[in-house]
């Protein structure tokens, strides 16, 4: 018979694998800092990855004169660094390369086109059930469905899953060509023409800065206050120097350093239209997770009016957009720089330690561990190296869990699954 808790007509329906360790799901650099490290301790597991590449955020959805903002020694994922004759800030083509490189010293191989479509904790056997559809050839479109049960279930995900993209009243009468950030890779198409660029993050200065530098007219978008810091001071790295006063300075102090170099350096920015935030950025980034634009030269492009700066949208018609203040532009081309989000509540079934908006509810450090063998890398809001950091405290816990576990017990729970075939 089987439980209660397992529909007949689901289990038999589809094809079911006993994994005998974690189910991590996601390529990306989180996921793979999580196999590296469990495969240092010899625990099995599998990763699960939508998309047919690893780090298919950084393949798939990034600008062409993409860099690192963070210098490399801040990026490199646990015990693989980056090799020295990198640049200090690496392109978006050596960074992938890091990555490969990564994945097969380690011998990692992700199951690529799978994506998770549910995954939910079955209290009566204490594992977790993650149902996947894998996307099959085009000569044979059906996709197949597949139930991993595991003990362990490893969200690496991260927090820019899925794009942002808002309503405007009046986008469907542009009939210009409208398009989020994910899919802009040079300026070179738009030489000549009038681009709106919605959003000032670091996406939406840089691709405005890379759209002056192919003779585009780029407008951009600044609906809230921002804060815009240098990316190195006399020749040192920013980030870096905030790393440094945090550890000897309270973080209203090292806020108030990091704005009166700012401040020396660019001058006051209000003039310009970007106005600073109340919180000084270290705060602010703590508190809501909002990261600073590393300035790589677009601040240069608004001074000289390259980049105009313009107030919020009110609504677009044929061919143009009317801003807040009552402009009128006349626009070719939308670009949507409005950032991207976690996708997890679309498919992990759980609400205790994800919040509604597919964050971890507890801050960093403490956000990696939830219950029932759940775990979560690459939400801490602080880039690579918190990233790293929680895969480093995933990896020991659930390796220290497996160790406990004897073989006995691993075989006993497999049997009451004996339609389950054995992944290892």
């Amino acid at each position: 018979m089987v439980p209660h808790s397992f529909d007949q007509d689901d289990l038999f329906a589809r094809r079911c694998i006993w994994v005998n360790g974690p189910v991590i799901v996601g390529a990306g650099p989180s996921g793979l800092a999580v196999g590296a490290g469990l495969k240092e301790q010899g625990v099995p597991f599998i990763i699960l990855e939508r998309a047919n590449c690893i780090a298919s955020l950084w393949q798939k959805r990034t600008y062409d004169r993409l860099k690192l903002h963070l210098p490399k020694q801040f990026c490199q994922l646990p015990n693989f660094p980056f090799p020295e004759d990198f640049p200090e800030y690496p392109t978006k083509n050596q960074f992938i390369n890091y990555l490969e490189s990564y994945a097969q010293h380690f011998d990692i191989s992700p199951q690529f086109n799978e994506t998770v479509h549910s995954a939910k904790y079955d209290e009566t056997f204490g594992l977790w059930r993650v149902k996947t559809i894998v996307s099959t050839s085009n000569s044979n479109p059906a996709a197949a469905e597949v139930e991993y049960i595991c003990r362990w279930l490893v969200v690496a995900t991260g927090e820019n899953a899925e794009t942002v993209v808002p309503e405007f009243e009046g986008l469907e009468e542009f009939g210009g060509n409208v398009m989020h950030a994910c899919d802009y890779k040079s300026g070179a198409a738009y030489r000549g023409k009038q681009v709106l660029v919605v959003g000032c993050g670091n996406s939406g200065m840089e691709v405005s800065l890379d759209l002056c530098n192919h003779n585009a007219s780029p407008s951009m978008v600044v609906r809230s206050s921002v804060h815009v810091l240098p990316r190195e001071i006399c020749g040192k790295s920013t980030f870096a120097l905030a790393v440094l006063l945090m550890k000897w300075l309270p973080l209203w102090l090292a806020d108030k350093i990091l704005l009166i170099l700012a401040w020396l350096i660019f001058g006051n920015l209000e003039k310009y239209g970007l106005r600073r935030p109340s919180l000084g950025p270290l705060e602010l980034k703590n508190i809501s997770g909002k990261t600073p634009v590393l300035d790589i030269g677009a601040l240069q492009k608004i001074r000289s009016g390259e980049i105009k700066v313009v107030p919020g949208i009110k609504r677009f018609s044929h061919g143009r957009v009317e801003l807040v203040d009552g402009q009128n532009l006349e626009i070719d081309s939308v670009i949507l720089a409005t950032g991207y989000r976690s996708n997890v509540p679309s498919w992990l079934k759980e609400n205790e330690f994800f919040s509604r908006e597919g964050i971890p509810k507890n801050s960093f450090p403490n956000g990696w561990k939830g219950k029932g063998g759940l775990y979560a890398v690459g939400f801490t809001r602080r880039g690579l190296s918190g990233a790293s950091l929680d895969a480093i405290g995933v990896s020991q816990d659930i390796a220290k869990s497996w160790k406990e576990e004897t073989k006995q017990k691993r075989k006993s729970v497999a049997a009451r699954h004996r339609r389950c075939i054995s992944h290892f």
